[in-house]
């Protein structure tokens, strides 16, 4: 009898992306059942590998531009392009936080502005709706730079953003891909809870504080509404605000959104088993992070998930909330060094693949 297999694993950040995990795992499972069939979905929340993922899903293209970097150096950042006008845009590949060297790090001084001149890049190849992956910034300007990219760009010279929307880019549709529902400013806000891990001191928080205060009370008084208490508004550093404020933009969680493009849940008639994994699982998994929301899904089908992540800790929360398996793949002992290297993560991933079906095979 042929085994259906489903599997949808996040990259294993800064080891393996989404694609090579998923290829490992099918290669290992078609190896030890020789009538198995694997399907693999490139999969992302909207943060490390969403370009490609929901690139593939909607049967896109990858094209470059050149844009300024969190420090307004020039470089080449990637875009997906659809062939329905759809833009996918994964904001780190232009303002993300490992573009910048640990002790060059500084919210103050960080920009959205390469995000702004995707955006522009897009529309100018004719893309008038926008998929936006709101994950790994390593800014916190609340979208100001952005903004000032898009009115560079799009507004006649001397114009403003006012000029910018009332043209092309006023036509435009976005959905922010975003996992994380705090506000811009406030204890919860985007300063508060994210600045530090960009490399904020203690004497930058007020500051960038105020700054984000300051810029909504301002887009407030000009539009007549105000979105800083949104949730998602604090994603990116504030730039989720940015394009809910100025653009419309309406938010959904990453995860969901790439499986419904994908057909995920179609994929799950008459499947034997779902695989899904991340780099680290523990209780923050069952937060809504995409190995949940795979399980969910698998679960409401009546279909087992198997969880296999670099390392697993609260391992009995992940079995009673719904996986049927919940291992690490890393061995006992290994350090992280070793276990993060490309080759071995592979290695490992392909032997616990494989361990896991010949444990269900003998059940």
């Amino acid at each position: 009898m042929t085994s259906k297999y489903i599997i949808a694993i996040d990259s294993l950040k800064g080891c393996l992306t989404s694609k090579e995990a998923g290829q490992t795992v099918a290669e290992a499972l078609t190896q030890a059942d020789t009538d198995a069939r694997a399907t693999v979905f490139t999969v992302s929340d909207g943060g490390e590998g969403m370009l490609e993922a929901f690139t593939e899903a909607l049967g896109g293209s990858i094209e470059r531009a050149y844009v300024h970097d969190p420090l307004m150096r020039r470089v080449w950042a990637e875009y997906g392009i659809t062939p329905g006008g759809t833009a996918v845009i994964e904001t780190a590949r232009a303002c993300g936080l490992t573009l910048i060297d640990e002790e060059e790090r500084n919210p103050l001084r960080a920009t959205t502005y390469g995000v702004g001149e995707l955006v522009a890049a897009a529309i100018g190849r004719g893309c008038r709706k926008f998929i936006i992956g709101l994950g790994g910034s390593g800014t916190s300007d609340a979208g100001i730079g952005m903004l000032r990219a898009l009115t560079d760009r799009l507004a006649p010279r001397g114009g403003t953003i006012d000029d910018a929307l009332r043209g092309e880019l006023g036509r435009c549709a976005f959905t922010l891909a975003c996992d994380v529902d705090n506000p811009l400013c406030g204890a919860e806000g985007a300063t508060m809870v994210f600045a530090r891990q960009k490399g904020a001191t203690p004497e930058m928080l007020p500051m960038l504080e105020k700054r984000a205060e300051r810029f909504a009370s301002a887009s407030a008084a000009h539009f007549g509404f105000d979105r800083s208490t949104q949730p998602g508004a604090g994603a990116a550093g504030g730039l989720g605000y940015a394009f809910m404020q100025y653009m419309g933009a309406e938010t959904q969680p990453g995860a969901d959104l790439l499986l419904d493009l994908c057909g995920f849940d179609d994929a799950l008639r008459g499947a034997t088993c779902v695989i899904t994994g991340e780099g680290h699982a523990d209780r923050q998994t069952l937060m809504g992070k995409l190995p949940m929301r795979v399980m969910a899904r698998a679960k409401a089908k009546g279909v087992p998930t198997w969880l296999l992540a670099g390392r697993v800790d609260d391992k009995e929360s992940l079995l009673e909330a719904g996986f049927d398996k919940a291992e690490s793949i890393t061995p006992d002992g290994m350090t992280l060094a070793e276990a993060i290297r490309k080759d071995v993560a592979l290695r490992n991933l392909r032997s616990a693949a494989t361990k896991a079906i010949k444990s269900y095979q003998n059940d």
